[in-house]
């Protein structure tokens, strides 16, 4: 099969890679020019604009933001270019808001519209690894389980409203948030008792924490390693903004939400923006052992 793609960067490579181990080619266009690497790829094909990728019987899009997915399916009014009865599978991560929108925009333009956003690293989904969240038309989705199967190890049928798995993306990416942030005080509190972050890590993901979350940014912050980044700072807090966002929408207020938008502002403040989502424990740990260091009880009492 032949199937569009839209967004070839780091997690847009390795699912076009393993579609097209599975057999599909990929047509392809990318805001940004590709590496040499990745424009020789067997069974990719570039073309010069995305209206050219329209014209597959499925396109597929991985952008990075709302910005991004405004620019190039709403303001450019690329749609309207489509192939009849096209089906767009749109991996990203975006408001509630938007994919509302563009539930309505496809519908008018009798285009299908599937979103389908996925938890996964780059190194996971290169491992065909995602867990993908699909909403939208029920008989569509069925049809795309190979498609779906081809990179991921499954996929979470959540109705037929595509802005369901927005929402639950978006509510996924906020405990991913909460878990980094968690891990960096607790590491800053076990080395304020000569504990290393080593042995904190070690010790809590092989006993109580034992998620592919916790295994996977507590080896990251206990080696500090967080370059070359897999999700960078700057995009969590696009999604922890999102999160918040989505809960204003309906009354909701997000307390702790507030709280991580801080730390993300932070780190980005201090140079740590295009590092990897897991330095967010860095600015944890130096927010938390900086008031360590602070003769609290010296302070002028104003008497």
């Amino acid at each position: 099969m032949k199937i569009g793609f839209i967004g070839l960067g780091r997690m847009g490579i390795a699912i076009s890679k393993n579609l097209i181990n599975s057999g599909h080619s990929i047509v392809g266009w990318n805001r940004s020019p590709l590496s040499n690497a990745d424009r020789s790829i067997p069974g990719l094909s570039l073309v010069d604009q995305p209206a050219d990728v329209f014209q597959s019987d499925i396109v597929i899009s991985m952008l990075a933001d709302d910005a991004a997915v405004t620019e190039i399916f709403v303001d450019s009014m690329v749609l309207n270019c489509a192939r009849p009865g096209c089906v767009h599978v749109n991996m990203a991560t975006i408001s509630v808001a938007l994919a509302r929108s563009l539930t309505a925009l496809h519908a008018s333009s009798e285009m299908i519209y599937i979103a389908a956003p996925v938890f996964g690293r780059t190194e996971i989904a290169e491992a065909a690894g995602l867990h993908i969240l699909a909403a939208g038309d029920q008989n569509t989705i069925v049809k795309l389980d190979a498609v779906f199967a081809s990179i991921g190890v499954r996929t979470w049928n959540l109705g037929a409203q595509p802005y369901k798995a927005n929402a639950l993306k978006i509510a996924g990416n906020f405990i991913t948030a909460s878990t980094i942030e968690a891990f960096g005080e607790a590491v800053a509190l076990a080395r304020s008792h000569g504990i290393s972050a080593h042995e904190t890590i070690d010790t809590l993901t092989q006993t109580v924490f034992t998620a592919p979350v916790h295994i996977t940014y507590g080896s990251l912050i206990a080696s500090r390693r967080y370059e070359p980044p897999a999700f960078t700072l700057k995009l969590g807090l696009k999604d922890v903004l999102l999160a918040i966002e989505a809960g204003k929408s309906v009354g909701l207020t997000m307390p702790f939400g507030d709280v991580l938008r801080d730390r993300h502002l932070s780190g980005i403040q201090e140079g740590d923006g295009n590092k990897d989502w897991a330095s967010l424990a860095e600015v944890s740990i130096r927010s938390i052992e900086n008031y360590a260091s602070l003769d609290v009880n010296s302070a002028d009492s104003g008497d």
